[in-house]
């Protein structure tokens, strides 16, 4: 809201007074205006940043997270044309504000370097044409009684995912088409428009590929479980004592918050590492986790370091993730780069024996996340049961949750701090009994 200099907000809230008060700040001429809004014929708009060049013109500033432009965007801007200029204004530009992820942030926030303007004017007057017959289709739309009788198709699924598939698609079989693990969504319309949709159907078709056979054949005939044991054999060669079971946590911040780091940004704030020294050896544990309001990054790297000795095997599952945070670790501390690569170097994925359908079995969908894998292991086992845990239940809540303890209370804070420490550790405690699991199949 201050890329242009001092501005005023209209508060959200009744639609009206947002449009009351907008009126009153243009008849001040208010140079810059946060969420202006205006009304007229029954549409309505919010502007993010309009900057008021006099009595009859403006500049239009629609402000999105993203990293780059999206057709949509035009769409947006494209509306806020059509109402302002049906309102009397002239609009002498319209812009796309959008997060530059090039910006490293040094000191002080420049939040001219953060963000990129991409004027648009031309595309957004190119589509005034689109806006009318979009409404007058709106319009049209809104007056029916009955239920739309729209088809699936693209549209349930781009520009956005749709929230009403699940109702829109009841008619079909349980499971179905659009329930098969790994399938491009292209495959899966082509495959509906055939009348291919059950699963009986798609076993006698040959749009899939052989892993989604896979799932299709052991949905539908209960298959016992799939056990490749040379394949997973050779793979198990591969781990050795001393054996480290690592997984990290990590926040992307839109807004960087250390010197050194981007916009959105994978910042590393915590990882659970259990280990066994030697075979027959006992489970230890370590783990590190950060406290808000500070870069968590160089004590994380420096005790990983610690806890980590040089050329050991690691584990991860979906290994790429760690090993692309343990290269930025490296990249942003030169003296830790030689130790934190030697361990990089040495990360063998647990993910591959299910990513590759050696081991496979009814349970998993199709799909080889741990958050599948886990329980169609170990059913019946509560300690392995993320819904068992308090507060914190996947990574999203873990991100989350750190995100937002800068703001707590001491209380708060240690709460949530005891809830990410039994999530995280969690996911390490799995990839030991996952690594378990494997070896007793060979």
């Amino acid at each position: 809201m201050g890329l242009f200099g001092d501005f005023v907000e209209v508060p959200f809230g009744n639609l009206s007074n947002m449009v009351a008060k907008t009126k009153q700040l243009m008849d001040l001429q208010t140079p810059v205006i946060a969420e202006a809004s205006f009304s007229t014929d029954g549409l309505f708009c919010s502007v993010d940043i309009l900057k008021v060049l006099n009595d009859a013109e403006v500049e239009l500033h629609e402000v999105k997270s993203s990293t780059s432009v999206h057709d949509i965007y035009y769409h947006d801007a494209a509306f806020q044309y059509y109402v302002l200029s049906k309102l009397g204004y002239k609009v002498r530009s319209c812009n796309i504000v959008h997060i530059n992820n090039q910006y490293e942030r040094n000191g002080e926030l420049d939040i001219h370097e953060l963000f990129t303007i991409k004027e648009v004017t031309a595309d957004v007057i190119a589509l005034q044409h689109e806006v009318e017959a979009n409404i007058r289709m709106l319009r049209e739309y809104m007056k029916q009684i009955e239920e739309p009788e729209d088809d699936i198709g693209e549209q349930c699924f781009s520009p956005y995912p749709c929230g009403f598939f699940a109702y829109c698609s009841r008619h079909l079989p349980t499971p179905n088409i659009f329930q098969v693990a790994g399938a491009r969504t292209t495959t899966k319309l082509k495959c509906y428009r055939k009348g291919i949709v059950s699963f009986e159907d798609l076993n006698i078709c040959d749009l899939l590929s052989g892993a989604q056979y896979k799932q299709i054949e052991h949905e539908l005939f209960h298959y016992p479980p799939y056990i490749d044991k040379e394949r997973i054999g050779e793979f198990m060669q591969t781990i050795t004592y001393p054996l480290y079971f690592l997984d990290f946590e990590s926040f992307q911040p839109a807004i960087p918050l250390y010197d050194h780091s981007h916009p959105y940004e994978q910042i590393v704030f915590q990882y659970s590492l259990h280990y066994i020294e030697s075979e027959g050896g006992e489970l230890k544990h370590k783990e590190f986790l950060a406290y808000p309001g500070e870069d968590p990054r160089r004590k994380l790297a420096e005790q990983l370091c610690a806890d980590i000795p040089l050329d050991v095997c690691t584990t991860a599952y979906n290994m790429s993730f760690e090993k692309g945070r343990i290269r930025g670790l490296a990249a942003l501390f030169p003296d830790l780069r030689e130790h934190l690569m030697n361990i990089h170097d040495h990360i063998v994925d647990l993910m591959i024996p299910f990513q590759k359908k050696w081991y496979y079995c009814r349970a998993m969908q199709g799909s080889y996340s741990i958050k599948y894998v886990l329980p169609a292991l170990f059913p019946d086992d509560p300690a392995l049961d993320y819904h068992n845990l308090e507060g914190i239940h996947n990574g999203g809540e873990a991100s989350d949750a750190f995100a937002k303890m800068e703001a707590m209370t001491e209380d708060e804070i240690e709460i949530t701090r005891e809830h990410l420490l039994k999530y995280c550790g969690l996911d390490t405690f799995a990839m030991v009994k996952v690594w378990e699991k494997l070896k007793e199949a060979i």
